[in-house]
């Protein structure tokens, strides 16, 4: 008699994490994943990639019963290689990119993959983000350019720039939603490289969706589905290092996209709203002007300053040196 062992089942989504240093927030992130594989009954497939950190988040993966794969990193390396990687490993026909501290509403899942699944021009489907209180956060905008510089500058953004903010209204078109938990269809990310690693962080999945969109795709808006995001709080040399990096990339792509004239341009306009609340910030209390001014400089000067890719290669350094 010949035993015959049954197939594994090719997934038809996988969820993929990302997580440096973030143990507390990751088990919260896998717990939800194991709840969401069980409300969607189709197949599916973990993958958690540790970004070399040094709190056991490698081992915690690796034991919880949601049976996730682990890629260890022993460098850390930036958001959009990270997520690339998971693509390139996920074998799934759609990826759940989520970081370790995002938190899945039950169904949320279903609600996307539902949306994908309509739309077979859709090479991406993001949800509503809300943060623990469950206040919405904005998680859908129009992608960056002068006209939308401008419209940030008037203090115009909520109403123009903002794509997320209507309520009531159902799954949409828009033109790019972040990354925290976004659905990405894997063989259309493939045609285009997936996403560009010279964004190390910030900004690599605006210019992922606006190549998707220049290569005939597009992307949703998906309120139906929610997801809660865990933030650390962030001070000192890291929060003047993220401000860096945000605005560097931020002209990053104003120059690959637009063009370095528009680039150029829209540094004062960027500023100027920045310039104002650092002075209205010497008057009002709970906010901080050397904070609006790391903005200023950065945001005139994006080329200087240390940002966090320059702190990442400061830490492989030191894991690097012998013991």
């Amino acid at each position: 008699m010949r035993l015959v062992r049954s197939a594994v089942p090719t997934p038809l989504v996988s969820f993929c994490v990302v997580g440096t240093d973030g143990a507390a927030e990751l088990r919260s992130c896998l717990d939800a994943i194991a709840l969401e594989q069980r409300l969607l009954e189709r197949p599916t497939e973990v993958l958690v990639l540790d970004n070399a950190s040094a709190d056991g988040s490698a081992e915690l993966a690796a034991a919880h019963p949601v049976g996730a794969r682990v890629i260890a990193l022993r460098r850390r390396e930036g958001k959009a290689a990270n997520d690339s990687r998971l693509l390139d490993e996920a074998r799934g026909r759609y990826a759940l990119l989520l970081g370790s501290g995002t938190e899945l509403r039950a169904g949320a899942t279903k609600e996307l993959l539902d949306a994908m699944e309509r739309d077979p021009e859709a090479a991406c489907a993001g949800a509503a983000v809300v943060d623990p209180d469950g206040v919405p956060r904005p998680s859908a905008w129009r992608f960056p350019s002068l006209g939308t510089t401008l419209a940030q500058a008037l203090l115009l953004h909520r109403s123009i720039v903002v794509q997320s903010g209507a309520a009531g209204r159902g799954t949409r078109r828009v033109d790019w939603c972040q990354s925290g938990c976004l659905m990405v269809r894997v063989q259309a990310s493939a045609t285009i490289g997936h996403l560009d690693p010279e964004y190390f962080v910030f900004g690599d999945e605006v210019d992922l969706q606006r190549r998707l969109r220049d290569a005939g795709w597009h992307t949703l808006f998906v309120p139906a589905a929610i997801c809660v995001r865990h933030e650390h709080p962030v001070a000192g040399d890291d929060a003047r290092r993220r401000v860096v990096e945000l605005h560097r990339n931020q002209d990053r792509y104003l120059v690959a996209h637009h063009g370095p004239v528009v680039a150029w341009a829209c540094r004062p306009v960027a500023a100027l709203p920045y310039l104002l609340r650092a002075v209205a910030a010497t008057v009002l209390p709970g906010h901080s002007v050397r904070t609006y001014l790391w903005h200023v400089r950065a945001t005139l000067s994006p080329r200087r300053g240390e940002g966090v890719r320059e702190a990442a290669e400061r830490y492989n350094a030191q894991l690097e040196q012998p013991a």
